[in-house]
């Protein structure tokens, strides 16, 4: 028995289409394997003769059977694609929630790395704040200058007063320490009198409660900073004698962080004698008012007082309680203006949503203004922490100008971000919480009165249009939402679409 030829090549045909078909899915590979053999039937009926055998005929056949193999891999290559289309899983609500929550953890650990962040985000409140003042010379601006001698600090101390029960001062100078042959980098210390702590109301840690800080040497308080980057976090450092500049000075403890929120950035305080430690120069006094049921001060008032030489002068006094606001404060105040600063920049309407023949359940309103919730309230965090890594990302910058740079941005960020949660809001669909997309240009201008004209957007899951009017009049001054029928599902019955998740 004899195979003739153009069976053997037939035979040979089917093996490569077999073959081919073997890298189409399972579901499909019975449908391509019927397609293919229908085909190689005409192309053979096509290209071959009908006695004998032609070669350059068979080799056109074969070509054929081996182009089944491009077609399999097209189709594992389209297959292998996500059914749903890219509209619905970057426009989830879900995905919006988790990109929010992203932000708020970069934020945060970006705060986390900011030395200035975590010294403000734990700064200590000053006790009786309210009768605490600082009190500089009327002549010079702003806070950040030494404006008052030692001698006008000795003068007010030591002479009968009307308005104030107690006066602290201090002075800043550059000085390095000196540990066991250990020459530290030179820091600012401030050189303050013996009552600044106990005045602020401020703790210290690891303090002494006798020993070495009774030897009558000046008693030197490290700030947290320093005693972690000088000294290796070390809880004994307590009773240490080191040498300040040409000075032996005993350590008494260290201050909490956060807990200095007067002018000038500090590395340590020498609490010094009054008036025998503290040398001359310019600094800036700490006064208690007298408690009185009578007298209300504000936050900023001027003073006529005699000075070192005797001569009236002009004195402000700044309270404390504006230099202990926290930056949570500044941020609640930042949000209050941007809310009241929201109505002015962007409409706060939502859009008209008329009442369908399927009217919507509870479950569904709930979810839609439960997500608008959602959106403020993981925004808030965001606009917190970024104003933080803002305004302390460098540490040159002085406490007053960080605190208006916290401000700024606080305000800015909530401002524009108010009004994306309520342009995220508009364009969504209130049923599934999808993103609209697919804008079309609908009607003409020059009709704008006869027929509605601007953008229509829809939703992919097929639960209705949205109508956004190019130029506002006075029967269509809104955006609308148009539901649509059950008879529109047959449009989108796409089983990727059905099967997404929304939320």
């Amino acid at each position: 028995m004899t195979l003739r030829p153009a069976a053997a090549f037939h035979g040979v045909d089917l093996a490569i289409l077999r073959c081919a078909s073997l890298l189409v899915p399972w579901c499909q590979r019975g449908e391509w394997w019927r397609e293919w053999r229908s085909e190689l039937w005409h192309v053979r009926q096509a290209c071959t003769p009908s006695h004998g055998v032609l070669w350059s005929a068979e080799n056109e056949v074969t070509l054929f059977c081996l182009g089944a193999f491009k077609d399999a891999m097209c189709l594992r290559g389209q297959l292998g694609r996500k059914p749903i289309p890219h509209a619905t899983t970057m426009g989830s609500a879900a995905q919006c929630v988790f990109l929010l929550v992203g932000l708020i953890a970069m934020s945060y650990g970006v705060a986390l790395l900011l030395p200035g962040v975590s010294s403000v985000r734990h700064f200590q409140h000053y006790r009786d704040a309210r009768n605490l003042v600082l009190i500089q010379d009327a002549r010079y601006p702003g806070d950040s200058t030494a404006t008052i001698s030692v001698e006008q600090y000795q003068s007010w101390k030591h002479r009968r007063q009307d308005l104030f029960d107690d006066f602290a001062f201090y002075r800043m100078t550059r000085e390095s320490i000196y540990d066991s042959g250990h020459t530290a980098a030179p820091g600012t210390i401030a050189v303050a009198s013996t009552n600044l702590f106990a005045m602020l109301g401020l703790p210290i840690r690891f303090a002494a409660s006798g020993g070495e800080s009774q030897r009558g040497m000046p008693r030197l308080i490290l700030s947290d900073a320093m005693w972690k980057r000088e000294f290796g976090h070390d809880p004994h450092i307590t009773g240490r004698v080191v040498q300040l500049g040409t000075n032996a000075v005993v350590v008494d403890g260290v201050a909490p962080e956060g807990s200095w929120r007067l002018p000038g950035k500090v590395d340590g305080w020498l609490l010094a004698s009054d008036t025998k430690s503290i040398a001359d120069g310019q600094g800036f006094v700490v006064a208690h008012l007298k408690s009185s049921e009578e007298r209300t001060w504000g936050e900023n008032w001027l003073m006529a007082a005699p000075n070192q030489d005797g001569v009236m002068a002009d004195f402000s006094c700044v309270s404390l309680a504006e230099s202990t606001r926290g930056p949570l404060d500044l941020f609640l105040f930042a949000v209050f203006l941007a809310c009241l600063a929201l109505p002015a920049t962007t409409s706060l309407p939502l859009g008209e949503y008329r009442v369908s023949s399927q009217k919507l359940s509870w479950s569904k309103r709930l979810r839609r203004w439960g997500f608008l919730g959602c959106k403020i309230a993981l925004l808030l965090p965001i606009i917190y922490f970024v104003s933080l890594d803002l305004a302390y990302l460098h540490t040159t910058v002085n406490r007053t100008s960080s605190e208006n740079l916290q401000i700024v941005s606080a305000f800015s960020i909530c401002l524009f971000g108010l009004r994306w949660v309520l342009r995220d809001q508009r364009q969504r669909c209130p049923v599934c919480l999808r993103r609209l997309t697919h804008p079309a240009r609908v009607g003409e201008p020059s009709r704008n009165f006869l027929a509605w004209n601007g953008t229509e957007l829809i939703c992919v899951a097929g639960h209705g249009l949205l109508h956004i009017p190019e130029m506002e009049t006075s029967w269509f001054n809104t955006q609308r939402w148009l539901y649509l029928d059950p008879s529109w599902n047959v449009l989108f019955a796409d089983p990727g679409l059905a099967s997404a998740s929304y939320f």
